[in-house]
């Protein structure tokens, strides 16, 4: 609640104009009957290019923190956050800056041949199941670390990356597995990324596309940019793959001890 009114999606998008895909994520549902309480948890792509206007609406959500979990290579691409005042900022890089340079190279500046070498039969989707894979189970450190922070009181706190969809999707859904929201719901809010008004705009460097981009090349891009239930259950099955279920991968994992998904709950949830 902020000055009394709830803070829902549907009242806050129309203001952001520099900012992708900004959503409460307020309101999901547990399997035990409570729901996250809004204006306690919020997701977005980067604020690099928040106007004042956004900066200001932004400022009056009460934030403690906002995680930024671009590399130093999404940071230089795009800038860094605009600075929002009394608010901590958290850098925590979920993919290493070398880590497929090469690749969204060829994505942003590659001819159509060499697109369709790279992503055509499935090797774009592929690509991003293998993502996904490997940030649950190679990053178990940043995930624990985010969590015992947010325990410990680092709320409001806002979660975002380059686009607001993959790094600080799966972040945004660790943190709702971790309080116990339900997996229908955990998919539904990740799936909103795919709304015209949040996309990620994909900037090419081909001067033919500057005024849009070929068709071919955007279908064979989509897989990159989309939010897709497959990636996320592939989220879910390397969890159960590496740790058998969801409490273990918390508490072994993650090292959350049940005392400290607690004080998450308290903190999350009505």
């Amino acid at each position: 609640m902020h000055g009394g009114v709830p803070v829902t999606s549907e009242t806050v998008e129309p203001v952001l104009a520099g900012v992708r895909n900004f959503r409460d994520v307020g309101g999901l549902p547990t399997t035990d009957g409570r729901r996250v309480r809004p204006g306690v948890l919020f997701r977005s792509g980067h604020l690099a290019h928040a106007t004042e206007q956004d900066t200001a609406f932004l400022s009056g959500l009460g934030l403690h923190t906002v995680y930024d979990f671009r590399n130093a290579a999404d940071q230089a691409l795009e800038g860094p956050d605009v600075p929002l005042p009394g608010v901590r900022n958290v850098n925590i890089p979920l993919t290493d800056p070398a880590d497929g340079a090469e690749f969204w190279q060829m994505v942003r500046d590659g001819d159509v041949a060499q697109l369709r070498t790279a992503l055509a039969g499935g090797q774009a989707a592929g690509r991003m199941v293998t993502a996904y894979r490997e940030i649950i189970k190679g990053r178990t450190g940043e995930h624990s670390r985010v969590l015992h922070d947010l325990a410990k009181g680092s709320v409001p706190a806002l979660m975002h990356c380059a686009a607001g969809k993959d790094r600080a999707g799966l972040t945004v859904a660790v943190t709702l597995l971790a309080l116990g929201v339900e997996r229908d719901a955990i998919e539904a809010d990740y799936l909103l990324s795919n709304d015209p008004h949040r996309r990620y705009r994909v900037h090419r460097g081909n001067p033919a596309e500057r005024n849009g981009i070929d068709p071919e090349v955007r279908e064979l891009l989509s897989p990159l940019f989309d939010a897709r239930a497959a990636y996320l259950a592939a989220a879910y099955e390397t969890i159960t793959d590496a740790w058998g279920d969801v409490d273990t991968y918390l508490r072994s994992g993650l090292g959350l001890a049940d005392t400290t998904r607690e004080r998450l709950r308290d903190r999350f949830l009505d």
